[in-house]
């Protein structure tokens, strides 16, 4: 079930993301005076086409991983006399940038559009209070203690955890110091702490920020009752079902469910014997859990269940919303804070700070866009703006093939006053398609190395 949801959570956002990518490049294109011949979203085989009035055929095609806007060019076969003034190849070279930007550009705007959604429907999230602090740490030699809430990381704010690692991130490769700021969850004075760095995160596989900062965050005890049971697997087998509480394991007593978690984990394929209350009534079972290797090769039990949902103490909870007007400021800083990322992102691992292993191909784009459309609303629509943004930024990458290998080509016919030589332009081409074709296929073993 959960892959069948991964496949159709997939198909949903590159289908909308293809769609706008490729829009901008019609809709601009048709501005322009440009007969446009095909729009199609998919390649291969159409399943699905019609033509409009305008002898634009729109298609659906088999394979869901891309799409293109084919439009009237002499370079690529025949026209008529009557309609050359409508081919791409005659338009100004102003015309034809901004009919290749087009594409880039929809995507922006379809994250702005996204993230202004979601600034106004409001999210709901947790306060980031450290829950521990480990000694000798950068965050130790800093002065953070648990019970801090962080409030901003380097000047900027960060309501939750998932923006304090967006700026640990953002800092990677930072010597010297990292200021943060905190204060305590009940209010009080702001305290600003320099936490000492050297080469932050340098080609650390994968990048652990809290963890290399030695922060643990706080999260309330979660009791030992499961919440979830999944089928099959060896908790199911065991006749465990949700809403079981484990007592013991091994005749050791069970407080939490990091306690429980901890046993299972150390006795992989080893039988053990389990206390259980279930309905005010104790019983005994014996689990066995399977063996599951991490990404560094240890092996360690598993059992297919999960704790039951704990609701975190209000004063821990930040709500998060805005106006109509106040969220489109907001909703642009965030979508050029995210677009600054991705390019500098790329930057960092060009000049290797960041591994390449952090590329993520199709497999992963599906397993996160299915664990998000089951988060919800918010976690799938905040996936889709983040991935909007990414395919407008890779496309404007100055690769041959590419949108932003275009543009290339059309600075230098601006700088040149004559367009680059059709020799040169397809070598760039077979340059580029090399280039892309190398990085599929990276992102794909990699892919293929997380499962």
């Amino acid at each position: 079930m959960d892959t069948l949801q991964n496949v159709l959570a997939v198909i949903v956002v590159l289908g909308l993301l293809i769609t706008f990518h490729e829009f901008g490049h019609f809709w601009v294109a048709r501005r322009c005076g440009v007969k446009v011949l095909r729009f199609s979203v998919g390649f291969g085989k159409p399943l699905w086409s019609r033509r409009d009035r305008h002898g634009t055929e729109f298609a659906l095609a088999a394979i869901p991983l891309g799409g293109y806007v084919k439009m009237l060019d002499e370079r690529e076969g025949p026209v008529a006399a009557e309609e050359r003034d409508r081919a791409f190849n005659r338009k100004s070279v102003w015309a034809r940038i901004a009919i290749v930007a087009a594409g880039p550009a929809a995507n922006l705007l379809l994250a702005l559009v996204a993230y202004w959604a979601l600034f106004v429907y409001g999210t709901t999230t947790v306060a980031p209070v450290i829950g521990e602090v480990a000694p000798d740490t950068p965050a130790a030699q800093g002065g953070l203690s648990a019970g801090q809430e962080i409030v901003s990381i380097e000047g900027e704010a960060t309501p939750s955890w998932g923006d304090i690692n967006l700026r640990l991130i953002a800092a990677i490769g930072a010597n010297g110091e990292l200021q943060v700021a905190t204060r305590d969850p009940d209010g009080g004075t702001t305290q600003t702490h320099a936490l000492p760095v050297s080469q932050w995160l340098v080609r650390q596989d994968p990048p652990q920020p809290l963890a290399s900062l030695g922060i643990t965050p706080w999260r309330p005890a979660v009791p030992a009752v499961l919440g979830q049971v999944l089928e099959p697997g060896p908790a199911a087998a065991a006749g465990l079902v949700p809403g079981d509480r484990i007592l013991s394991v091994e005749g050791q007593a069970i407080e939490t469910w990091s306690d429980f978690v901890v046993d299972v984990r150390a006795h992989p394929e080893q039988a053990l014997a389990v206390v259980l209350e279930r309905d005010g009534t104790q019983h005994d079972i014996t689990l066995t859990p399977e063996v599951r290797e991490t990404d560094g090769g240890e092996r360690i039990g598993y059992i297919g269940a999960a704790a039951e949902r704990v609701n975190w103490p209000e004063r821990y909870r930040r709500d998060i919303r805005y106006g109509p007007l106040a969220a489109i400021g907001q909703a642009l800083d965030k979508t050029g804070e995210m677009t600054w990322l991705t390019l500098d992102s790329i930057r960092k691992m060009v000049v290797g700070w960041i591994s390449p292993s952090n590329l993520s191909g199709p497999i992963t784009i599906a397993r996160i866009a299915g664990d998000s459309a089951r988060s919800g609303v918010e976690a799938f629509v905040g996936f889709l703006a983040y991935l909007s943004i990414s395919l407008g930024v890779l496309n404007l990458l100055p690769i041959p093939v590419l949108d932003g290998g275009h543009l290339v080509y059309y600075v230098i016919e601006l700088v040149r006053g004559k367009p680059v030589s059709e020799a040169a332009q397809a070598m760039g081409l077979r340059i580029g398609v090399a280039l892309v074709g190398c990085l599929m296929a990276m992102a794909l073993y990699f892919d293929l190395m997380r499962l």
